[in-house]
């Protein structure tokens, strides 16, 4: 059975629907399928949604539709989520080649867990990642299912720069930094494709619900990788799940 959602208001426009008080595939699947409900009915008045690991922060014209209103509307969606269809999530094909100049932080990630570093990556790329929400820059992708046995603290001092394509690890999280950004997650890889961009629809390759099956490449694919999508000629491998 689950837990009822929880409806916190978020100043006079917007309205969290909270779904527990844990990071779980269970409760980000009620994410997506609330999303996914409030944008299939078109609810009154809601002008955006922003879904996160366990809540999705609701938008509203207060001019349009009031709190309570919203509010009532919302928990009837709720009671039906196991209704929505869903497309059946698909995997994407991440190459990354590890260590050295793209994985400065390989080494301290495989000393602080008593690994080889190539026993890091060999367990880094055995795992398919869920894509738990994307945020903090435009497609960042926060990913879940990481094993323990990597688990690596932040940076105590975060880096200034760090290049768009990186893949880091933050306590018992991975992911994938976009764009060039500040940041203090280890990095152990770096990828040569193109998570965002504005001028592609959809601008993100990577969605909530969707998985991350990283690849290990060498440094000579990933230069040509890199021509490729430099060229516009690369083309993203997915797959749906079986």
């Amino acid at each position: 059975m689950y837990e009822r959602a929880r409806f916190l208001p978020c100043g006079d426009k917007a309205l969290l629907v909270e779904f527990g008080n844990a990071i779980s595939r269970e409760a980000n699947t009620r994410v997506r399928n609330m999303f996914l409900a409030v944008e299939k009915q078109g609810v009154t008045g809601v002008v955006d949604l922003v879904p996160t690991y366990r809540s999705v922060l609701v938008y509203y014209d207060p001019l349009r539709v009031s709190r309570q209103d919203l509010t009532e509307q919302l928990a009837r969606l709720e009671q039906h989520l196991e209704e929505v269809p869903v497309e059946k999530p698909k995997v994407v094909e991440v190459p990354t080649v590890y260590g050295g100049e793209y994985g400065p932080d390989l080494g301290t990630v495989a000393q602080h867990n008593k690994l080889a570093p190539d026993e890091v990556v060999q367990v880094h790329a055995g795992t398919d990642y869920l894509v738990y929400m994307i945020g903090f820059t435009p497609g960042f992708p926060y990913l879940g299912g990481m094993s323990p046995k990597i688990a690596t603290p932040r940076l105590k001092t975060p880096r200034t720069v760090i290049p768009a394509g990186s893949v880091g690890i933050a306590e018992s999280q991975t992911g994938i930094y976009p764009l060039e950004s500040p940041g203090g997650w280890q990095l152990i890889g770096r990828t040569p494709i193109k998570l965002f961009d504005p001028y592609r629809e959809p601008p993100a390759i990577l969605q909530p619900g969707d998985y991350v099956r990283f690849v290990r490449i060498t440094d000579e694919e990933y230069r040509k990788t890199q021509a490729a999508v430099a060229a516009g000629t690369y083309q993203a491998r997915t797959h749906l799940v079986e």
